[in-house]
């Protein structure tokens, strides 16, 4: 447990030592570390497999963006797979293991891959895999199975919780470096409102890695000074261990913030993660850069890494992955690491760097003008070939290596609403483009400002820019401000099996063979050799392959061009996407108010959305639900019934342009609806498509109540939003969601007004004459309780729908079924709702599927021509408008006793039967008591001229074929005079 590697100094608290585990082996750290970190501390630099050839891997950096030191933390339930050990957090008692091996790390039987590279190479799976065609279910695809993912589940229920929120802000500053802080410190001092988020747990980014000063204090000092006066702000939060993964519409920023990730158990009542939707005016950008690494033959060996992670692990960590380590480098950048390691007492066995003027140095031997062309080491790396200029080659001993090609900037969220970011020649790199989400900057070295004061300067510039504050540069205090050049250099001539993309195993040769074959586009590459596709995002490796791919093409990395970046930053757990929704809670039940006395009338309930239902209402000697159902809808039609339709959405439209308002959003007219009538209406998507259809009730001049079905409530309000906000800003017109703060009932069948009227106080007449069909009043009932009451029918009979506030609402059902005991009232449910709707023809949600047209539906009337409305000029497109299109029928067996099957498919009477020759398809089927039949309804191919011919109606998969008549849709008063009783 002795720390073999450990360094001087570093930001780890050395006052406790943590115990931990990695593949059933006892280790020691501290509070600070990273897994990583401890584990080189420890003298471990073999930490996993890659995923294809299964070659021996260390850490390659010593942030997020890490693609082979991946590991499985924790046991049981609360396993988590494909952790970065470069972010995972020390704690005491952690528990880790090595993934993507058999039987273990050091000996991975599947490193035969390797030897069998050669015909393993991009693409292999779609040239191998092709024939014979019977081997891919029996072999392939198992093989392939089996050899997929790098981690593994535990399959168990994850014990955790994880949470959702919400926060606004003036300014989001994303990225807590130099650029980032400074930033936050201008805005924060400005009164202004600051969201700081960053991914790591110490906030501060490159400052803490390096060993230069800021306002004559250490750059750790500093960032810790301003973290805390930054933390001691009212205006300013500081949210660390928060990665913003997304840039969205609006201004709107996706973060997952970990809560208890650093935690063995999150403490009673803490989400472990938190996955928070940002709303800021502005956005500051300070994501920092990443470091390129250097294609040359086995350049993955454990031991080798980026330089300036050598420099992280050294400088804020105090770990080391070796006591030798040499330094491969095309910049100074890779001379600074060199510098600070010797300081710390690790021997540099040389600096070869690509530049025949690198700078020398009287405490290490470096190498002008030279390359490293290979490696050797089986489990870690042992020595290097160092070429020179002159062609000479020798090897040079050491454990470890450090790469510097250059930096990167992490131009990722700038890109996420399309933007594309722009070549700099002089950085030779891709920089932010113009075009940015709105309402974002770019500062810091994300912007290709690398030197530490200019990332200062930068920050603060830019927050004074964007909060329209005054920016004075000599506030800003003194870094370094050395010039940061960067010479290009990618690969070494030669390799082939130099690798890119270390977690996919995408080498040059790779690339090579890409541009080969033809796959020459950036996208193209991306798909074919599967670079840039690992967990990693390619951050560490899609700039070497574009550069090779330029080459071989002849043109310039810009003409070439960059793939584009979408969210997520880095890898989310799909648990914080779901938040509290999981579970019960996945869809949260809702209950109708009339719920409690269904239940106890022994009622059989069905999800509807998100509602639970009654579906039927059993009675003593009734051992089939079909017998339940035809019961009830029977004794509706002969007597009364009632059902509860609270779940259908309900709008209040008010204003003194609601009446406007609604003629806009219907297809049909509703400017010149009286007070106290309702109408029936049609809503259109933009594309013509119908929406919804329901009704609307004018209860006053500027008040309407619109009803939705169940299924589209919340996407009608939605689409009534969007169109009061964006398209119609100027009427005066307000919507408010009353869907849950009213309970009502259907109260249907020729009975219905004498029961209602045993209810309704006195003084208001609903006689046939003052209160005819479609008529709305707000009334009052049961001496003095508030309602509104409306004369529409679902069902075809007279009937009504009444409405009281729902904390009302079982006690109105309980009244409904006393008052009624004298009329034989029925309580009916959904499957007699269902049965009694197809009789009379009305559409709902199997017809109402997102496909279909007005003119489907046989509402091509509706579409008014006198006024424009959303939808209706695009409903009359030709493809949409044909003459032999689909509309609407009913359909009936020709032997009563016979099958129909909702989703079975009308053909001829003779002929074929295939897809070629389907005319057509019944949407809705049921047994209709009232005809003795199965009925429904259905689209036919010029459906309104074929009434009375006798079809086919097959369903292959059922092995069903039944002759059919095509008949009206409305099979039960078809002119509708029981409704008008």
């Amino acid at each position: 447990m002795r720390q073999v590697n450990r360094l001087p100094g570093g930001l780890i608290d050395r006052s406790k030592t943590l115990r931990f585990r990695f593949d059933g082996k006892d280790y020691a750290g501290h509070p600070g570390d990273t897994l990583a970190s401890a584990l080189l501390a420890n003298g471990v630099r073999l930490m996993g497999r890659s995923f294809k050839y299964h070659r021996p891997r260390g850490p390659l950096t010593a942030g997020s963006e890490e693609p082979n030191a991946l590991v499985e933390l924790r046991s049981g339930a609360r396993q988590e797979p494909n952790t970065r050990a470069t972010t995972a957090e020390l704690f005491e008692g952690l528990e880790a293991r090595s993934q993507n091996r058999w039987p273990s790390l050091a000996f991975d039987a599947m490193a035969i891959n390797d030897r069998l590279s050669p015909s393993l190479t991009a693409g292999f799976y779609y040239k191998t895999f092709m024939w014979p065609a019977a081997f891919w279910e029996r072999l392939y695809e198992p093989i392939i199975r089996r050899a997929a993912g790098l981690g593994s589940l535990s399959m168990k229920a994850d014990p955790d919780s994880y949470d959702k929120g919400y926060r606004h802000c003036d300014v989001l500053v994303i990225g807590a470096g130099p650029a980032g802080l400074s930033a936050a410190l201008t805005a924060g001092r400005a009164g202004k409102h600051v969201i700081l988020a960053d991914e790591d747990f110490v906030l501060g980014g490159r400052l803490n890695s390096e060993r230069q000063s800021i306002a004559e204090q250490s750059m750790q000092d500093w960032a810790a000074a301003a973290v805390a006066e930054l933390s001691s702000l009212p205006n300013v939060t500081v949210m660390a261990r928060t990665t913003v993964i997304g840039a969205f519409d609006h201004g709107i920023y996706g973060a997952v913030e970990r809560v208890a990730d650093h935690l063995p158990v999150p403490p009673e009542g803490l989400p472990r993660q938190i996955l928070w939707r940002i709303t800021a005016d502005r956005t500051i950008l300070c994501a920092g850069a990443t470091e390129r690494p250097i294609a040359f033959e086995n350049n993955d060996r454990p031991g080798i890494m980026l330089a300036s992670a050598l420099r992280s692990y050294a400088n804020r960590w105090a770990a080391t992955p070796a006591r030798k380590i040499a330094v491969f480098t095309s910049n100074d950048d890779g001379h600074r690491t060199a510098r600070d390691l010797h300081a710390l007492g690790v021997r540099i066995a040389a600096v070869i760097d690509t530049r025949a003027e690198a700078p020398g140095s009287t405490d290490f031997k470096v190498i002008a003008g030279a390359q490293v062309t290979d490696t050797r080491g089986r489990l870690g790396l042992s020595s290097i070939t160092v070429r020179h200029g002159d062609g000479r080659e020798y090897a040079v001993f050491c454990d470890a290596l450090g790469v510097a090609g250059g930096w990167n900037p992490n131009v990722h969220l700038t890109c996420h609403q399309r933007s594309r970011p722009v070549w700099n020649a002089d950085l030779a790199a891709f920089v932010p483009g113009a075009a940015l989400p709105p309402g974002m900057a770019v500062a810091g070295a994300a912007a290709g400002l690398f030197s530490t004061h200019q990332a200062l300067q930068s920050g603060a510039r830019t927050a004074a820019e964007a909060l329209d504050l005054s920016f004075n540069p000599s506030e800003v205090p003194q870094a370094d401000d050395t010039p940061v050049v960067q010479t290009p250099f990618w690969f070494v001539e030669g390799c082939k099996r130099a690798w890119l993309d270390q977690q996919n195993d995408v080498t040059v040769k790779d690339v090579a063979l890409s541009h080969q074959e033809g796959f020459r586009s950036v996208e193209h590459l991306k798909r074919y050799t599967t670079l840039g596709m690992a967990t990693d995002q390619g951050k560490t490796s899609n700039m070497g392959g574009l550069a090779i791919m330029a080459e071989l093409a002849g043109k310039s990395i810009p003409e070439v061009g960059t793939t584009m970046f979408r969210p997520p930053y880095t890898p989310v757990a799909i648990g914080a996407f779901a938040g509290r929704e999981r579970g019960k809670d996945f869809r949260p039940t809702r209950l109708t108010p009339s719920h409690r006395w269904a239940e106890e009338r022994g009622a059989v309930f069905v999800e509807v959305g998100n509602w639970l239902r009654a579906q039927y209402f059993p009675i003593a000697g009734e051992t089939h639900w079909r017998q339940s159902v035809d019961r009830e809808v029977t004794q509706t039609r002969n007597a009364v019934g009632v059902c509860d339709c609270t779940t259908l959405g309900k709008i209040d439209v008010q204003g003194s342009d609601a009446a406007a308002f609604l003629n806009k959003v219907y297809c049909n007219g509703f400017a010149k609806l009286a007070v106290g009538k309702t109408r029936y209406g049609l809503m259109l998507r933009e594309d013509g498509i119908a929406l919804d259809d329901g009704t609307a009730a004018r209860l006053a001049e500027d008040h309407f109540v619109v009803t939705t079905t169940t299924a589209n409530a919340g996407k009608v309000f939605q689409h009534m939003e969007f169109v009061r906000q964006c398209l119609c800003p100027d009427l005066d017109v307000h919507l408010i969601s009353t869907t849950e703060g009213w309970a009502q009932y259907a109260v249907a069948g020729p009975k219905s007004r004498a029961l209602l009227r045993k209810i309704v106080d006195p003084g208001f007449d609903i006689s046939n004459d003052a209160f005819p069909f479609m008529a709305c009043a707000n009334i009052t009932i049961c001496g003095g309780l508030r309602a509104r009451l409306f004369r529409i029918s679902f069902s075809g009979e007279l009937a009504y729908e009444i409405a009281v506030p729902t904390p009302f609402g079982d006690a109105l059902m309980r009244r409904l079924m006393e008052e009624g005991a004298e009329f034989g009232v029925v309580p009916y449910g959904t499957e007699a709702l269902g049965v009694m709707r197809i009789e009379k023809g009305h559409a709902a949600g199997n017809e109402l599927n997102g496909t279909t047209t007005a003119l489907n539906l046989g509402l091509g009337r509706m579409v008014s021509k006198a006024k424009d409305s959303i939808g209706s000029k695009l409903s009359q497109r030709p493809g949409l408008a044909a003459e032999d299109g689909l509309r609407a029928v009913g359909v009936k067996p020709v032997d009563a006793a016979a099958k129909i099957t909702a989703g079975g498919h009308l053909m001829a009477a003779t002929g074929p039967v295939d897809a070629a020759h389907d005319q057509g398809y019944v949407t809705s089927a049921a047994y209709s008591p009232t005809l003795g039949s199965m009925i429904g309804l259905a689209f036919l191919k010029n459906g309104a001229a074929r009434q009375g011919e006798v079809m086919r109606l097959v369903s292959p998969v059922t092995d069903l074929s039944v002759e059919v008549e095509i008949c009206s849709p409305h099979f039960i008063d078809p002119e509708g005079e029981r409704l008008r009783a």
